[in-house]
């Protein structure tokens, strides 16, 4: 009963705070402040007579019964979203907002049209869109933290989700024009890949890409760094810290693409399919199967 009497704004406070697990961020993508946030919070707990957060003057942390009702306010919010657009789709109107995610170089080579023509198909649905690191994007969608999201496909893509395959992209191996690690059209032996400092994804498919390519062919790379976002590997070869490896499209739309200089690779690493991915339960809400049917 206490459930019913929760409305959705209340709802979305708790959700805010449970992602960003911070009152002064939550407050400040809800609109309110702290305090107000901070009431809501209160008040919902008591309506549940339980704790939903762990928290001090220092952190914030969801409870056991926290991560219970995060779900439920996640499918509680979606339902509701699905109800209000099942209304507005009988008035040929659909509204709401699609929370979406990709990496910098995703919103350059594949956003840009795509939302072109969605905006203008949809013009009262709102676009949220966040951006971040490609190997983080199957899981914000899995975890209901963003509708929608341009990924790299793995071998490993749970059944649960939709692919669509937007395009393809190798890794590469590149350099800064003014390097003293190599030498201009040098070909690469077996001897330089302990020699050159190496800097190469933190984790996800890119690396295990390369994993993968250096293990086949019997090489062990003087690892330099290790680092999240290849935009960021693009940014620290320019700046000659080491010979990085990226997927050709990052390079391709890099504001630093002039800096840097593709090193032949023999063989080459296989192509990785980029594109969007979706839960396929989200498919049921008119918005998102709107975009979705905008994509494919």
């Amino acid at each position: 009963v206490c459930i019913l009497t929760m409305d959705q704004r209340t709802l979305k406070h708790f959700l805010c705070l449970s992602e960003t697990l911070h009152f002064g961020k939550a407050s400040q993508l809800s609109n309110i402040s702290p305090s107000t946030l901070s009431r809501s919070i209160q008040t919902l707990e008591q309506e549940l007579s339980c704790d939903l957060f762990l928290r001090d003057n220092r952190s914030v942390e969801l409870t056991a019964n926290g991560l219970k009702f995060q779900q439920y306010a996640r499918e509680n919010l979606q339902q509701w979203e699905q109800f209000q657009q099942s209304l507005a789709k009988s008035n040929h109107q659909l509204e709401g907002v699609i929370s979406l995610y990709c990496s910098v170089t995703a919103s350059y080579s594949f956003l840009h049209e795509v939302l072109k023509k969605f905006r203008f198909d949809f013009p009262k649905i709102e676009i949220i869109l966040h951006t971040g690191d490609t190997e983080n994007a199957i899981s914000r969608v899995l975890n209901d933290q963003e509708d929608i999201a341009i990924a790299a496909r793995t071998n490993r893509i749970p059944s649960t989700l939709s692919f669509e395959v937007l395009g393809k992209t190798p890794l590469v191996l590149i350099a800064s024009n003014e390097s003293e690690f190599i030498q201009s059209d040098a070909k690469l032996i077996k001897e330089d890949w302990q020699r050159i400092p190496m800097i190469l994804p933190e984790k996800g498919i890119f690396r295990e890409c390369a994993d993968y390519w250096f293990a086949r062919e019997g090489l062990s790379p003087r690892i330099f760094a290790q680092v999240g976002g290849n935009e960021a590997i693009v940014s620290m070869v320019s700046l000659d810290f080491g010979v990085g490896l990226v997927p050709k499209i990052v390079v391709d739309n890099s504001p630093l693409a002039a800096q840097v200089q593709i090193i032949p690779m023999t063989p080459k690493l296989d192509s990785i399919d980029i594109g969007f991915c979706v839960r396929k339960k989200r498919l049921k809400s008119p918005l998102i199967k709107a975009l979705w049917n905008s994509i494919t």
